[in-house]
């Protein structure tokens, strides 16, 4: 990685320090694991020589700025990426590093038992030439979105020792609990000041995501009447029993297993109980709003229904909305889209276009009146033991990143 020498050790050192987000906290950031990083980040971005360097007090976001080096009348662009892992085993990473990948062999993680093999992960086939980072087989990788934090920095870092490259001002925000589905809610869009925004937080080669789900988060819990089962008759309510009359009154097929594309699902999460108490865990998606709006009457009505029942209410639903389609703001106006597509041709890199069965930060930032697609960070196999990230995808990712603050200058004149 030549053109972006320090890419790749960047990266390494960035997944190797635990900053996972915790779910259980209500703090901002939610584990202190993220203040340490980002702590460092500011550091290191100080360092690099960006301006502006600050941390958000309202969402704890950490901004920086490469400054213009045109006086064009050109958009503010913002590249934004999250410092936070997935709920998986984050602590003591040790990447392992396959150099020339031959597309179809198995890869051993480490010595954990656990391998990469093509015949299950037919992704692998797509690598052949590649030098892969991996897992030991023990913790997961980190490429979502360290990628992404990685990527950016290298771009930025490259603009700033190239100055004769005619860019507009770009704004970098590098954010906490992405993973958690709140590191956006209070994103401060009018502190940011970009008028164009990028997360770079998607996976393989091309990928161009500007539509997600409508998402929602509900938490059932179940009240029980808890007896000896000899006396039993008449007197007994098993929480867990209803709980398996509520999974089996919503569609049965309508599950992450068996939907693909725009169709929408329930997904049970959690679930956890005895005969006096339960509680179920779901979420809620459809890249459809009235679709998706329809999916949570259906839920409400299948809790609905077992409280007829009975005298009191067993069933208790507390659904909250987590996203929305970003579609909806973004194809008023296409010309964010349209600009990383142009820049992605100009690569040589076919743009791949797709409703995304995820959300990401962008789909709440657009709602804010930031329009906010997403571009690929290289990541495979995200949120586990199997992720990994291709070298060669990664500076593909810091090239379309450099493509986009050109043209963006180039589109102005």
């Amino acid at each position: 990685m030549a053109k972006y020498p320090h890419l790749i050790s960047d990266f390494l050192g960035f997944v190797k320090q635990n900053s996972r987000s915790d779910e259980a906290s209500t703090t901002i950031p939610s584990s202190p694991r993220e203040t340490e990083f980002l702590q460092k980040l500011m550091t290191k971005l100080t360092e690099l020589g960006l301006s502006d360097v600050e941390q958000d007090a309202q969402s704890a976001y950490v901004f920086a700025t490469v400054p213009a080096t045109t006086d064009a009348p050109v958009k503010t662009l913002g590249f934004i990426s999250h410092i936070d892992t997935a709920d998986f085993n984050s602590e003591n990473i040790k990447p392992q590093i396959v150099e020339n990948y031959d597309g179809q062999s198995i890869i051993k993680l480490g010595q954990s038992g656990f391998e990469l093999d093509p015949k299950v992960f037919s992704n692998l086939k797509n690598y052949a030439g590649h030098t892969l980072i991996t897992t030991d087989g023990t913790t997961l990788l980190g490429a979502d979105d360290k990628a992404g934090v990685a990527e950016i920095i290298s771009a930025a870092e490259y603009l700033l020792a190239h100055p004769e490259i005619k860019h507009g001002k770009l704004r970098l925000a590098f954010g906490p609990d992405e993973e958690i589905g709140t590191g956006a809610d209070h994103f401060n869009v009018p502190a940011f000041g970009a008028d164009w925004a990028y997360t770079v937080d998607g996976g393989p080669l091309g990928e161009l995501e500007y539509e997600t789900f409508n998402a929602a988060q509900a938490v059932v819990t179940i009240d029980g009447v808890d007896v000896h089962p000899g006396e039993a008759t008449g007197v007994m309510i098993n929480a867990l029993q209803l709980a398996v009359d509520f999974q089996s009154a919503l569609p049965a097929h309508e599950n992450p297993a068996e939907t693909s594309g725009r169709e929408g699902f329930y997904h049970l999460l959690n679930l956890d109980g005895t005969v006096d108490s339960a509680k179920l865990v779901y979420i809620i998606r459809d890249h459809d709003r009235a679709k998706f709006e329809d999916r949570k009457k259906t839920f409400q009505a299948a809790a609905d229904a077992i409280n007829a029942r009975y005298d009191v209410e067993r069933v208790h639903v507390d659904m909250k909305d987590q996203y929305y389609n970003m579609r909806e703001v973004l194809e008023k106006d296409m010309s964010v889209v349209e600009l990383a597509e142009k820049a992605m041709h100009e690569l040589d890199i076919e743009p791949l276009i797709f409703p995304v069965r995820g959300g990401t930060d962008g789909s709440k930032i657009s709602f804010m009146g930031l329009p906010t697609p997403n571009l690929f960070a290289g990541g495979e196999n995200m949120h586990g033991r199997f992720e990994f990230v291709s070298e060669q995808i990664m500076a593909r990712a810091v090239d379309v990143v450099l493509q986009i603050a050109t043209d963006n200058v180039k589109e102005a004149k």
